[in-house]
């Protein structure tokens, strides 16, 4: 597969794309997108793998001024009417969206749609009803474990985590902490950060550099109360991220329930609004199971998204909507590759054959 992807990205899309083949062959329905962000101007990569999910402002206005030119961004309040009323939409349909509301939102992202004149619907935790913008908590840890030793050693009997590793080893550590403090609501699992700083021989100003540049802020905080309402205000669609994006699926019933309905409840409360939609947190199939629809159908939300492709179709379930995830290093034919379909048929090709060499390794 590493001898097949390359191939694909930079002579197959770019082949088809250029022949109009993949506009041709689009899925009938609309797409979703999405994005988590624009990199602020200056902005120096702190990691690849952190880093990747968002765009720098060119790349976005390359994507905005192709979909505009080949394809039909429709408007949130658009998608609504669709889903909700059948109503008619242009072929080649697009829906915009942005996961986890960060300040890059509004500094760095409201400029360009505007100037292209594009609404998206942006999805914001909890965390942005408050007047002191703080990290995303797992993106926090990250940059804990990249500011500690090379050497990590953490003993959390409380959770049942005792690990010494190095590192090669932190990202898959920093991904099972992830899990595991999943399970617990925001207040304890602060608790357990803290404690893990001071394993780490962190100071409690470890992290003033992300909190106090300029940029280094529009990267990692999330918007505060006053900046969300600006976003509002700017005439973009806002839906909810949960309060604190664990992943879901891990966490208690008693957590999940309610990370899902007071993220709709607050939300309309501070801006005056009603929260029509859902968008799970990291959004895959580890992340997301039927109990977690359930409980977003009860809350009152008329749609939730995932964060994994596919096909809209007449038996699409209600809150477990696809959406194509854009990462930084796709190529232009590589995005549109995903828009219309035809990555993902590749891969359902390919698929059984890759099942059948898994199972006579």
């Amino acid at each position: 597969m590493r001898l097949v992807s390359p191939l694909l990205k930079h002579v197959v899309y770019p082949g088809l794309s250029k022949a109009g083949y993949l506009r041709r062959a689009a899925e009938p329905g609309p797409v979703v997108l999405t994005y988590h962000g624009v990199l602020p101007a200056g902005y120096k990569i702190v990691d690849r793998a952190l880093d990747g999910s968002l765009l720098s402002a060119d790349s976005l206005r390359r994507h905005l001024r192709f979909l505009k030119d080949q394809y039909n961004v429709i408007s949130p309040e658009e998608f609504l009417l669709w889903f909700e009323a059948g109503h008619e939409l242009p072929p080649r349909s697009v829906l915009l969206t942005c996961d986890d509301g960060l300040r890059n939102s509004l500094f760095d992202m409201l400029p360009i749609l505007q100037e292209a004149g594009l609404k998206c619907l942006f999805f914001v935790t909890g965390a942005s009803l408050v007047e002191t913008p703080t990290m995303l908590w797992y993106e926090e840890l990250y940059l804990m474990f990249l500011a500690g030793p090379e050497n990590l050693t953490l003993d959390l009997p409380e959770i049942g985590l005792r690990a010494c590793t190095s590192r090669k080893e932190k990202r898959s550590l920093w991904w099972a902490l992830v899990r595991k403090l999943s399970r617990y609501g925001l207040d304890r699992r602060r608790l357990l950060l803290e404690k893990i700083r001071v394993q780490l021989g962190l100071s409690e100003r470890w992290d003033a550099e992300y909190r106090e540049d300029s940029l280094c802020s529009r990267r990692f905080l999330v918007l505060s109360q006053a900046e969300l309402q600006q976003l509002a205000g700017a005439g973009m669609c806002i839906g909810a991220h949960t309060l604190s994006h664990p992943m879901l699926s891990q966490s208690s019933p008693e957590v999940a329930w309610s990370e899902i309905s007071e993220s709709k409840k607050n939300l309309e409360q501070a801006l005056a609004r009603k929260i029509w939609a859902f968008a799970y947190p990291f959004g895959d199939s580890l992340s997301v199971t039927s109990r977690e629809m359930e409980m977003t159908e009860r809350a009152g939300f008329q749609c939730a998204f995932l964060n994994v492709s596919g096909a809209f179709g007449t038996r699409t379930p209600k809150f477990a909507l696809p959406r194509v995830h854009v990462t930084a290093e796709m190529t232009l034919a590589e995005f549109e590759a995903h828009i219309s379909g035809f990555h993902r048929s590749l891969q359902e090709l390919f698929r059984p054959s890759l099942n059948a060499v898994r199972s006579n390794a």
